[in-house]
Parts: C-alpha cells; structure tokens; sequence
C-alpha cells in the first residue's frame, strides 16, 4: 500500500470514529430530540389546522430556542417573548413613518438591524437584542409586497402569533420533560458583558451583518426575485451564532442546507402529491425533525448542522395549509439560503475577521 493510500484510509477511519462520537447516543440527547419532534409536530397541528400563517418560524422557533436544559431555555424563552413583543410594536409605530415611503424604510431597516446585532453583542442577555433588530428589520423588509396599511398590520400580528406560540411550546415541554441543570446556575454579572464599550469588535460584527443582509435585500429587491426573501433572514440568524467567520462553521451551515433541501426536494416530488391527510404530513414532519434534532443536540462540532437542516427544509415545505408541489419555491428558498450562507461567509472571512478564536460558540 502507497504512503498516499495509507492517509487516506487512516483519514477515512478517523472520520468515521469522528462521526461516530459526534452521534452517539446518550439520555439528555435522546429526551431532547424527543422534545424537538413533538414541538414540531405541536406547531403544524395547531398551524394547519387553526391556518396561522409563517408556520415554518413557528417550528423553526421550537430549534432555535431549544437549549442544554429547562432553565436556560425558559430564559431564552421569556427574553424571546419580550423581544418580540416590543419588536412588533416598534415596527408597528415604524411603518407610521416608512410605509409607501422606502427611501426612509431601507435607511432604518439598516440602523435597527445594526443596532440589534450591537446590543446581541454586548448585553448579557444578548438573544434580546438580536430578537429586536431581526424582528423589526424582517417585519420591515415586507413593506412593499403588502398592498394596505390595514394587512401591514394584520401580517405583523400573525407574525407575533406565529414566533411566540412557538416559543411557549417549547418552554412548556422543557418545563414538563426537559433535562435539569447539571451545575451551578450562572447568573449575569451585569448588563453589560466586561468589554461592551472597548471591544471593536462589537461594532465590527454589527456592521457586518447589516451589510450581508442589507446587500441581499438591495440585490433581490433590484432583480424583482423576492422569491429568495430567505438570504435576508438567513444572514441574520447565521451571524447571531458566528463570532468568527471559519470556514469550518460556513461548511456546517451549507451541509444543512444542501441536507434538508434535498429532503424537501425528495418529499415534494414523491410524498407529498400522495399525501391527503395531516396525518402523513405529521409523519413526514416528525422523522425529518428526529434526524435535524439528533444532529442539533450534537456538541458543536456538529449541532449547527442540524439547525440548518431543519431550517431549509421548514422553508421550503412549509408554504401553506394544503400540499404544494410547486418546486419554484422550494427551488427559491433554497437559493436564498445558500446566497445568504455564501454573502455572510464572504464578509466575515475578509472583512475584520475574528481568528483568534479557537473554540466555536454553542450554536443556538
């Protein structure tokens, strides 16, 4: 056997040792996963059947607030409930001034948007912060597509339905089932995290994300493809969990994507046109959910893998209350989430990038 061949078997066996440690079982990942299903199937039952329109950020939001255990989680989930609520509001008294009007609406998306990402940074409590200025931002990049101030409002309230039932499922299954602290609570010293005022890279961070995302809407804005809306969102939600821009992170961001695209892709050309009953959507819903959730309750050499699957393929199959086999859309989406991956991996590896970092952040 050459020199070469030899690497490569060995890097092939430690890649699957590697991957093998990553998925092994253990009780708090299984109650976890578990956990993840239900909340899913919990939202598209209560979504088709009361019809609450964004029911992929309602199951999304089930992933995304989901953390190591039942305290931090209702943490989370009280912040996230605040932050949104005031978002809402915020852009509700925005849209007084920029709705009809984009040349005020696009500066202030930017500043919110900045602002946000800022206070994500530099509070203790930083989910709040990102939930403030992704929330108001996203809500303010709709403006023009909805054709009257009355359904601006309707659209904003359905919005606040849709993330905060989320939320409140998945505190009320961690509450009930969720894993117990292990150690010590640790509580906040302050409001403010040590170098709020004197790190540089706070503000970096912060412009870099409005940059990415603001570029994306300019830029499908400027080709009238609103159909791939989804690399703004995607810019902000992958930013919140990169404090530095490696290409290890990227790689994991568009391995899940590929992933839960090409399941969406699969159910919509071959399962879905059978299915007639919410049932079989259920099933579908749930063994997709039970592969991103194991993956997402990894360590963090992989768990962000698993929000990205669940992440595409929620907005790619979710897109409405009856199966859709309109593969343009699944088609856009998936665009948009790869376009909003590579514009956010392109500026935070070239521009200010933080490397000295070596550990990658709980992803959330």
């Amino acid at each position: 056997m050459s020199v070469a061949s030899l690497g490569t078997r060995l890097f092939e066996i430690e890649w699957i040792d590697w991957l093998k440690r990553e998925l092994a079982l253990s009780h708090d990942r299984k109650v976890r996963t578990a956990i993840l299903v239900c909340g899913t199937v919990l939202c598209v039952i209560i979504s088709m059947t009361l019809q609450v329109p964004e029911l992929a950020v309602s199951a999304y939001m089930v992933f995304f607030f989901s953390k190591q255990n039942k305290a931090i989680t209702t943490m989370v989930g009280i912040l996230g409930f605040v932050g949104v609520t005031i978002a809402v509001g915020i852009s509700l008294l925005l849209y007084k001034i920029t709705y009809g009007h984009p040349e005020l609406r696009i500066p202030a998306m930017a500043i919110v948007l900045f602002g946000g990402m800022y206070l994500s940074r530099i509070l203790t409590i930083g989910p709040l912060g990102f939930l403030l200025g992704f929330v108001i931002a996203v809500s303010q990049s709709v403006g023009e597509l909805i054709p009257s101030p009355e359904l601006v409002v309707r659209a904003l309230l359905w919005l606040w339905v849709s993330i905060v039932y989320g939320v409140g499922i998945t505190v009320a299954l961690y509450l009930l089932f969720g894993p117990r602290p292990t150690g010590p609570a640790h509580k906040p010293a302050g409001f403010f995290v040590p170098d709020a005022f004197t790190n540089s890279a706070h503000v970096h961070f912060a412009l870099k994300v409005t940059f990415a995302a603001m570029f994306c809407y300019i830029l499908y804005s400027a080709i009238d493809w609103d159909g791939i809306h989804t690399a703004f969102i995607t810019c902000c939600f992958i930013a919140l969990e990169s404090t530095e821009a490696t290409m290890r992170k990227a790689n994991l961001r568009i391995t899940g994507c590929i992933i839960g695209g090409a399941i969406a892709l699969f159910s919509t050309v071959f399962l879905l046109p059978h299915m007639e009953t919410i049932a079989s959507l259920i099933v579908l819903v749930a063994a997709v959910s039970a592969i991103a959730g194991w993956v997402a309750t990894g360590s963090e050499q992989i768990s962000y893998a698993g929000l990205q699957i669940a992440f595409a393929f929620f907005l790619s199959t979710f897109q409405g209350y009856a199966p859709d086999t309109d593969l343009d859309k699944i088609r856009d989406r998936v665009v948009g989430i790869l376009l909003g991956i590579v514009v956010t991996g392109l500026i935070f590896n070239y521009v200010w990038p933080e490397r000295e970092r070596i550990e990658l952040p709980v992803a959330k």
